[in-house]
């Protein structure tokens, strides 16, 4: 018998009153409609967890930080109940062998409906040089990233770093450091940029929160990015944007427009 979300809710002693506030907070956090929020329930009552592989390339874990961080979904509900987080080398129990052997079993057993979560970027340079960087059990990242990319549904670039290179991509840029969507010999799998430095933590569990509802990717933006978050610019929303576009602007702090 497959497990689906609201069995793993059920079984974390989660009332049914809970689990429908908990779809409203999760259509509200995805910028849906409150009918919306019935479509959620009924999938997470019909449809299995999906498997998720999260790597780690070159970066600093703020994207990790900020993902356990979310509250609308929480964290621990979207690890715990939302999909089955099978490697996270950050947060995993697992470690050497035994964490590796789990990425093969995700690949040979769900190949082709798991989601690979990718935070920080790889370095090719070593390709070219011989050189060494990003490790992983022995074999570069870029290895890593391949191997489980080409079997994925889709592929998740988590923050600046994965969606445009960051600070470690910048010159000299000894280790080749290179943002995901132009890594050669990815795969066919689509990318979904969430960039930010880190990126919002709702926008994360949201990303993947409308993939598992609704099984398809969100609308993406010219560049990649999720247009639910992303079409908008904050000073679009601003109450002070009338006075930017009159061109009325504080000289000084003391000043006539500054008292307005």
């Amino acid at each position: 018998m497959v497990e689906t979300f609201y069995d793993v809710m059920r079984r974390q002693g989660i009332t049914r009153r809970s689990f429908l506030k908990f779809c409203g907070l999760t259509a509200a956090a995805m910028g849906l409609s409150p009918a919306y929020a019935g479509k959620i329930a009924h999938a997470m009552e019909t449809k299995p967890r999906i498997p998720v592989l999260w790597l780690h390339g070159l970066e600093c874990t703020c994207c990790s930080e900020s993902f356990i961080r979310s509250a609308h979904p929480l964290a621990k509900d979207v690890i715990l109940s939302m999909i089955s987080l099978d490697y996270d080398d950050t947060i995993m129990a697992a470690a050497g062998h035994q964490a590796e052997a789990i990425i093969e079993e995700t690949i040979e057993k769900y190949s082709g409906n798991y989601i690979l979560a990718c935070e920080g970027n790889p370095g090719l340079e070593q390709e070219h040089t011989g050189g060494m960087s990003c490790i992983i059990a022995g074999k570069p990242y870029t290895e890593q990233l391949r191997h489980a990319a080409k079997h994925a549904k889709a592929i998740i670039s988590w923050g600046s770093c994965a969606s445009w290179g960051c600070v470690q991509a910048a010159s000299p840029n000894p280790t080749g450091a290179t943002p995901i969507h132009k890594v050669p010999d990815l795969g066919n799998a689509p990318i979904i940029k969430v960039p930010g430095c880190p990126p919002i933590a709702e926008v994360m569990t949201a990303v993947i929160t409308y993939i598992l509802t609704f099984e398809k990717l969100p609308s993406l933006d010219r560049q990649g990015r999720p247009k639910m978050f992303y079409s908008q610019r904050i000073h679009d929303k601003c109450y002070r944007r009338s006075h930017f576009d009159a061109g009325q602007f504080v000289e000084k702090w003391d000043d006539e427009a500054a008292r307005k």
